[in-house]
């Protein structure tokens, strides 16, 4: 399990010879897929009948810079309730320079974590399954978050189907691969996220051409998924 560490570890370190633009929230682009992605979570919590974050006990794996949690806090989860793992250091230095000091923050292996089970109500991930190439690792990751998950609450899962040929780092998961993941779960699968080329091409022309290619089903490169656990 180590060896797939390290090598999650040294595949984002390729990253870092990435424009710095690229994933930049003042690139309209990005901007774009990150409302979407906004609008389609408030309807899922809609949808779930989730209207108050106050008392929702939370726990990210692999929070990166902590933007996800911070969209949280926006919309009324308290910091004291948060709880956000990051394996790369780096990315820990940043999500503790941004997140309130009451979040917990864990640097790690999220597999390695002790909580108990039944510890939190949402169990969050965000595009961290597509990074993990051994299907050992995403299996043991996913059957810990199962584990920390209350029954009535569930995983929250946002991440892509589709590989990308241009880049070997990552593997796209489909919904197929979930279910497996999460033999017991209940899903509730939203399929988000205009494909980024696509969306890197249009938006700078208009952006209300994202939601016009967005409106095209097959062009949706990741799902939002919710994941009840009876």
């Amino acid at each position: 399990m180590s060896n797939e560490i390290d090598a999650i570890s040294a595949r984002y370190e390729r990253r870092k010879n990435i424009p710095a633009d690229r994933y930049a929230r003042l690139n309209p682009a990005v901007n774009a897929v990150v409302q979407e992605r906004q609008r389609a979570l408030l309807s899922l919590f809609s949808q779930l009948g989730i209207a108050d974050l106050a008392g929702t006990q939370v726990l990210e794996v692999g929070c990166g810079s902590g933007g996800n949690l911070l969209e949280l806090i926006q919309l009324g989860a308290q910091p004291q309730n948060l709880v956000d793992n990051e394996l790369l250091p780096d990315r820990v230095a940043v999500a503790r320079h941004v997140l309130p000091q009451a979040v917990r923050l864990l640097p790690g292996d999220a597999t390695q974590l002790g909580f108990e089970d039944a510890s939190f109500d949402i169990v969050y991930q965000s595009t961290v399954f597509s990074s993990i190439l051994d299907d050992g690792l995403q299996e043991r990751l996913a059957a810990a978050m199962w584990r920390w998950v209350r029954p009535g609450g569930g995983v929250l899962w946002y991440d892509f189907t589709f590989d990308n040929p241009r880049n070997p780092d990552v593997r796209g998961v489909k919904l197929a691969r979930i279910r497996r993941l999460f033999p017991k779960g209940v899903p509730s699968v939203r399929r988000v996220t205009l494909a980024p080329p696509i969306a890197r091409r249009v938006v700078p022309v208009h952006p209300a051409l994202y939601g016009v290619f967005n409106a095209l089903p097959f062009l949706r490169t990741h799902v939002l998924c919710w994941i009840q656990k009876p």
